[in-house]
């Protein structure tokens, strides 16, 4: 009996381990494969775009300065307003050049004066010379002081003329439509002639200046089409064409001016808004990538591409250039698909799912 019990009790602890392992959990479900953004190649001639930040300015713009010198008694003009041909734009004290203009009237007076003389004692000595009075010499002497002071006389005269334009150059106008850019002198400032103190530019046509490095300025000949956008007017690029590229650097930052000519600018354009040229080069394979999207385990640079079955391979590649957060690569079929974000988290033959597109 003893041991049949032992046995009973053996089989009844036997079958309670087996309803247990029955009765557990059931098996794990397998991981998801990571969700990963993508991105599918598509090779296009604008891939090579190169894009240069500018602003947009005047195509005639000038720099507007006095003809004499003098202290600045009036300004009648601010930034941003919008002029009229012949309006009064700044004004000097006259009073020293009033001054000097009635000199120049006395000296014309003391001149003619002179000249009326030097005509008396010219005609009287001919007389004299004609009735063999005095000799050739003594005529010759005052047809001399006649001709010199006849010049005295209209030296006095273009002097004096002058003096009276100096009048008028004290008041300082346009000489076309357009908008105050810059003002760089103030009433009570004494200026000398010539000094750039209005920039006016002239209403009319608007362009884009950008500055452009000497390894790009082939890129830019006068003439070449490019494409431009205005951040401030939204989405959508409107035509351009190089108009003119200057002759040398800048001597701080060392590009060369180029100027973007606009001949069908979008509504609302303005002075001074902040644009975008693109500059496109010749037909290429490259694609354009953002940076997240290469991964360089060595020297060189791959990026992830995910197979039919949505597992992830190395795919090495060539890189072109670097534009702003993209990079230019070729090496790439069209219509892969590249991993484009969390790169070094993956392992070759890794299983993904796609997420959204970049």
């Amino acid at each position: 009996m003893k041991y049949e019990a032992r046995g009973i009790l053996l089989i009844l602890l036997a079958a309670a381990l087996f309803a247990v392992a029955g009765c557990g959990d059931a098996p794990p479900e397998k991981a998801k494969a990571p969700l990963v953004r993508f991105e599918r190649t598509a090779a296009n001639e604008a891939a090579g775009a190169v894009n240069y930040a500018g602003s947009v300015r005047g195509r005639y713009e000038k720099n507007l300065a006095f003809q004499v010198g003098g202290r600045i008694i009036e300004r009648a003009v601010n930034v941003g307003d919008r002029v009229q041909g012949g309006t009064t734009l700044l004004r000097l004290d006259a009073k020293d050049i009033v001054e000097r203009a009635s000199q120049g009237d006395a000296q014309v007076s003391a001149a003619q004066a002179q000249l009326d003389l030097a005509a008396s004692n010219l005609a009287r000595y001919r007389e004299l010379y004609a009735a063999q009075a005095i000799p050739a010499v003594v005529l010759d002497q005052y047809e001399t002081n006649y001709e010199a002071a006849a010049a005295s006389y209209r030296q006095a005269l273009a002097q004096a003329a002058e003096g009276h334009n100096a009048v008028s150059y004290t008041s300082l106008t346009a000489d076309a439509a357009g908008v105050i850019s810059a003002v760089m002198a103030e009433a009570g400032q004494v200026v000398a002639a010539g000094q750039t103190v209005v920039t006016l530019v002239q209403t009319g046509e608007l362009e884009v200046e950008i500055a452009v490095p000497e390894d790009r300025l082939a890129d830019v000949p006068p003439g070449r089409e490019v494409a431009v956008s205005f951040w401030a007017l939204g989405a959508g690029t409107v035509p351009g064409t190089v108009r003119e590229v200057a002759p040398m650097a800048d001597a701080a930052s060392r590009t060369y001016r180029v100027r973007v000519s606009v001949p069908e600018p979008p509504a609302g354009l303005a002075l001074g808004m902040t644009a975008n040229v693109a500059v496109g080069k010749a037909p290429t394979t490259a694609v354009r990538l953002p940076l997240t999207a290469i991964y360089q385990p060595g020297d060189a640079p791959s990026v992830w591409l995910v197979g039919e079955d949505n597992k992830v391979f190395l795919q090495k590649i060539t890189v072109d250039g670097y534009d702003g957060n993209d990079v230019l690569v070729r090496g790439l079929p069209d219509g892969a698909v590249v991993v484009t974000a969390g790169v070094h988290k993956l392992r070759e033959g890794d299983a993904v799912r796609l997420g959204d597109a970049q």
